[in-house]
Order: C-alpha cells, then structure tokens, then sequence
C-alpha cells in the first residue's frame, strides 16, 4: 500500500527534533562508546562494543530516512475551507450505535508512533471518516466486520 506523505507542522517538527537530538547527542555518544569499548582489546567478545556499533547503525538509518522523507513531506496547515469536515489534522470525535466513543487525530503514517489517539489518514477509518461532516454516519468495513460510526464533533489544531 502507498503511504501518503502528507504531515501535520506539528508532526514535521517533532521529526526535526528527532533528527536534532539522534544527530548532535546519541550519535556521538554511541561513536564514544564504541571508540571505548575498542580500546579495550579483542572485540569477538565484548558485549559493550556489539550493541553500540549495532546501535550506530540504528542510527544512522533513522537519520539517513529521517533527512530524506523530511523535504518529501508536504506539510498541511490549517486553513478555515477545512470547517465542518473531517479532513487531515482533524480531531474527530465519534460513537458507534453501542455508546462507545473515540476521539481520533487523522494523520501521516510518520506521526503515529507513540499517539494513541492518532490514526493514519490511510486507514480504513480514516478513509471512511474523510470529508463526512457532523451528524454523518461512516462505515468502515474492514475483513472481519462492518462497523458503523456517528460523527458527533470536528475541530482541527489553529
């Protein structure tokens, strides 16, 4: 499945704080480290100087992907034509026909790490919820059922 490379400001700035802190403070404390733990001699056996090296490599691939999907981005701002409908960056909140509620922030596939209440734009549901407006109902059909959802309120970050 193609990702969307659509990002909130909110989540393009996080990511280039990522970048900052993996570039400029773990990078070369791990370069440190496995500079230390070679100076210790033979290496076949030093736990120290694996797991930082395999570290480093870590690193550099997150910083090596994080430099370039950040200029692929396309940032989305808020802009008042997005009122009233569920569009990207909006929180939604909606209830099934049980009483369960959910509030959800749709968002980029780079934003949902550590967001519980984030869901990527590309889903089922947020592709279901996408320009619905208060009142409407969403179905969302995924392989194991249909679900059906009411969509009580729309906001969006300013």
């Amino acid at each position: 499945m193609k990702r969307s490379m659509m990002i909130t400001p909110e989540g393009l700035e996080k990511l280039k704080a990522e970048l900052d802190h993996l570039w400029r403070v773990e990078r070369p404390e791990t370069t440190k480290k496995v500079s230390w733990a070679a100076s210790l001699g033979d290496r076949s056996e030093n736990a120290d100087y694996h797991y930082n090296k395999k570290r480093l490599r870590e690193i550099d691939r997150r910083v090596l992907y994080l430099r370039k999907c950040i200029d692929n981005f396309k940032v989305v701002h808020y802009h008042p034509h997005q009122e009233g409908k569920v569009m990207f960056g909006a929180w939604v909140e909606i209830e099934n026909d049980k009483g369960m509620k959910k509030r959800l922030r749709i968002v980029g596939y780079e934003e949902l790490i550590g967001a519980k209440d984030h869901i990527s734009m590309d889903s089922p549901m947020a592709q279901a919820l996408l320009n619905k407006e208060v009142g409407d109902e969403a179905i969302v059909q995924t392989p194991a059922a249909k679900f059906v959802w009411r969509i009580k309120k729309i906001e969006y970050q300013k």
